[in-house]
């Protein structure tokens, strides 16, 4: 019976003549994360709390003094983090949603927005970078 490894038992069995540095140190791994091409979260909920907003920050900047209570908020990953910027314009131009948040460093985009508008949107992002762009991407979720 074939049995499956885990990621350190591979290391340790990879670098088994290098456990210990020349100078008797121990050996020091070092992962770096290589980012891939995917859409990793592509999700949907309704909030009906204004608390969640003023989590999220969304009661902040452009949006000070607006009420998105009863929105739909839109989440969506990616990699490359980059990526992040084509998807808010994507979404903006099949949609009458509003860019709650971008983040550029590290993947994230918040849509908020009607639900038909923000299910639009994300749904059109998903579908470029699945058939434009060939990305990975996951299916849209909701609660």
């Amino acid at each position: 019976m074939d049995r499956k490894i885990t990621r350190e038992e591979l290391l340790r069995e990879i670098f088994h003549d290098y456990d210990t540095r020349k100078d008797g140190e121990p050996l020091r791994l070092v992962r770096v994360r290589v980012p891939s091409r995917d859409v990793s979260l592509a999700h949907l909920t309704g909030v009906s709390s204004r608390e969640v907003y003023q989590t999220l920050g969304l009661h902040i900047g452009v949006h000070e003094g607006e009420d998105h209570t009863g929105d739909t908020l839109g989440f969506l990953k990616f990699t490359p983090w980059e990526a992040t910027v084509v998807a808010a314009d994507i979404a903006i131009k099949n949609g009458n949603v509003e860019i709650g948040f971008l983040d550029r460093f590290c993947g994230a985009l918040i849509l908020t927005g009607p639900y038909a508008e923000v299910r639009s949107a994300v749904e059109s992002v998903v579908a470029f970078f699945r058939d434009e762009l060939h990305f990975p991407v996951c299916d849209i979720t909701e609660n």
